[in-house]
């Protein structure tokens, strides 16, 4: 039986990923990429946006390992190095997608901030992807292997704290 996470901690300086049990203990820590651009909340900016979220979706149940996904829908495509190297500057959604939505109205909810409205998620990379290092368009970025993890471990209504 898999722990159930009571919340997810994004530290956006560690690059890292915390997934917490209800006692406040370490479950497991995971490397992660956010935004190339930096924080921000702001539609468009391409940034990771910071504060109290929660997830809202569970998209992938049951999909193999590297499926892709486009508008939150599996394509059938299943990534290869070489389907990454036909298509570089696609902004690749692997295997699962647990979809952030904010919980501070003005900061990361409703508006031009909206983090749900940005479609702001943590997905799976390309295995080729290097974690620890910002690069992603917004979304938080992880192995494919401990998304997989992680997406088990984390129903709908899990808190995600993300910050600086």
């Amino acid at each position: 039986m898999t722990t159930q996470a009571a919340s997810l901690e994004v530290d956006i300086g560690a690059q890292s990923l915390s997934a917490w049990n209800r006692e406040r203990i370490l479950i497991e820590r995971y490397p992660v990429s956010t935004a190339a651009n930096g924080t921000g909340q702001q539609k468009d900016s391409l940034r990771t946006p910071l504060g109290h979220h929660v997830v809202r979706a569970r998209i992938g149940q049951g999909m193999p390992r590297n499926m892709v996904f486009r508008g939150r829908r599996p394509t059938g495509e299943i990534y290869s190095e070489a389907l990454g190297r036909s298509e570089p500057d696609r902004d690749w959604i692997l295997t699962r997608i647990l979809w952030l939505s904010g919980l501070q109205i003005g900061i990361n909810r409703l508006g031009s901030v909206d983090t749900m409205q940005r479609f702001i998620y943590i997905h799976g990379a390309p295995d080729e992807y290097r974690m620890g290092i910002p690069r992603s368009r917004g979304c938080i970025q992880m192995r494919n292997p401990d998304l997989l993890e992680i997406f088990d471990m984390t129903p709908v209504g899990t808190p995600v704290y993300i910050h600086a």
